[in-house]
């Protein structure tokens, strides 16, 4: 390999695969060099739940807009590719029992249209309701796009019968879906190394600059030797590690992680419809306990906090086609944990399976049989590393050559694509899409913009 390169990136995840794959396949640039000490696509990008979505409603569109252009490269991808990762529009299936919530529903799916998801279909009666196109089992082409709102209960029971009895509101987003993270990884690192990308085997150790330009990149061995590259740009894409990288340029980067972890386990029983999209209960819960596990729950600090209320958002959706029986299920209530620095292997939680199982019962009362014998489960998971408003960040730091495409939290595989597109159209000097400064670390030198961070609200994770 030759010691010099138009652009070194740290980082083969996903955010770099995707950002190498944009500046080869795409803008040409035959000598990009993709750096990790580890086997690509194997820290987070494939502990996820693999989900997409543009369903997004926030302060402005840029999220929405942003969202769309990746699923439009994801499905010329999976044209391309003869669907190789396994794209599909099942939907993300939001549900309450909560009145108030469900009229915020209405309003966010309102906004949602005006921002571009979509058109939404509301239905306050069964026979409204008669117009509703369930998801296909399999596939991506030919399903509506926008929402469709549930508003009424005996709706609710016809097309959601495994959901529990009380609730008042369905939002079935449906541009939305999930896929094979690591296929998709994978062709595009393909189609990337065909166009001349190269992968290192290495941690980036320094970042050299002179003038206030990056001028190379030191690359250590597992065995501690160095080798320099010489690059006028680097690209920070080093997942939980990126505040770590920043730090060799003497950038603090505005990000924290938070630990999340996802359960796997077998639906033997066949509770789980098979058809469904990814189904979320949107309502904080208080866990049920016989009344002697909870007197002794709440006797201890360490295990009190399990008999007090629990954040909305556990979920759950089915992993694989026709057969398959396996579920994904996730619960992010170490979401108020935050952590500076990403610490592996990953903190233990023996008990996740039996929460996560817990929580979800109170959506779908069918896995109550599970939870006086849990079935053999597998926990996995990773780092979600955002910024405080939960949105990317995409573009150049302050020293010139230097970039950044990191912070994804729950997103980089759906947001990937597009992502990987705009930070190449910033070191390529192309044009930039409209979406482009709401994710340039310099939003946050604009006083405008740090006083609607005060009044930004909800993250936007689910």
């Amino acid at each position: 390999m030759s010691e010099t390169a138009d652009v070194v990136i740290c980082g083969a995840g996903i955010a770099g695969v995707a950002a190498a794959h944009a500046l080869a396949v795409k803008h040409g640039l035959r000598n990009v060099v993709l750096v990790d000490d580890r086997a690509p696509l194997t820290l987070t990008s494939d502990k996820s739940t693999e989900a997409y979505r543009n369903w997004w409603p926030s302060t402005d569109d840029a999220m929405i807009c942003f969202m769309n252009r990746s699923i439009d490269l994801l499905e010329q991808y999976a044209d391309a590719s003869e669907n190789r990762f396994l794209m599909n529009r099942r939907g993300y299936v939001y549900a309450t029992a909560d009145t108030q919530k469900a009229a915020q529903f209405l309003a966010d799916a309102q906004r949602a249209a005006r921002q571009g998801a979509g058109e939404v279909r509301v239905y306050r009666s069964r026979d409204d309701a008669a117009h509703y196109v369930p998801s296909a089992h399999t596939g991506f082409r030919h399903h509506p796009d926008g929402a469709d709102l549930f508003l009424d209960q005996n709706a609710i029971h016809n097309y959601f019968p495994f959901l529990a009895d009380n609730i008042v509101a369905v939002l079935h987003a449906r541009r939305c879906g999930w896929l094979s993270g690591q296929q998709l990884g994978t062709y595009l690192l393909d189609e990337a190394k065909a166009a001349g990308v190269t992968l290192v085997a290495g941690r980036v150790s320094a970042v050299h600059v002179a003038q206030q330009r990056v001028c190379g990149v030191q690359v250590a061995d597992a065995h501690g030797a160095s080798r320099t590259i010489s690059t006028n740009t680097f690209v920070n894409a080093a997942g939980p590690y990126a505040k770590h990288v920043a730090a060799l340029l003497a950038v603090d980067l505005p990000v924290f992680s938070e630990l999340h972890l996802k359960v796997a386990f077998e639906d033997a029983r066949g509770v789980v419809n098979r058809d469904t999209g990814l189904v979320i209960l949107d309502d904080a819960q208080t866990l049920e306990w016989s009344d002697d596990m909870r007197l002794a729950l709440a006797a201890s600090d360490e295990t009190r906090w399990m008999t007090e209320p629990m954040p909305a958002g556990v979920h759950l959706r089915p992993e694989g086609y026709h057969q398959s029986k396996t579920v994904l299920m996730l619960w992010d209530y170490h979401s108020a944990q935050r952590y500076d620095h990403a610490v592996f292997p990953l903190p233990d939680d023996p008990l996740y399976p039996e929460l996560a199982m817990r929580g979800m019962v109170r959506l779908m009362p069918g896995l109550q049989q599970y939870v006086d014998r849990l079935p053999h489960s597998v926990v996995d998971g990773g780092y979600y590393t955002k910024t405080v408003e939960n949105r990317p960040l995409i573009g150049p730091l302050g020293i010139h050559g230097a970039l950044v495409c990191a912070a994804f939290s729950g997103f980089g595989l759906m947001a990937a694509p597009a992502a990987g597109e705009l930070l190449a159209a910033h070191i390529t000097q192309s044009v930039l899409p409209d979406y482009a400064a709401s994710f340039s670390p310099a939003r946050y030198d604009d006083a405008s913009y740090q006083a609607r961070l005060k009044q930004w609200g909800s993250t936007g994770q689910l």
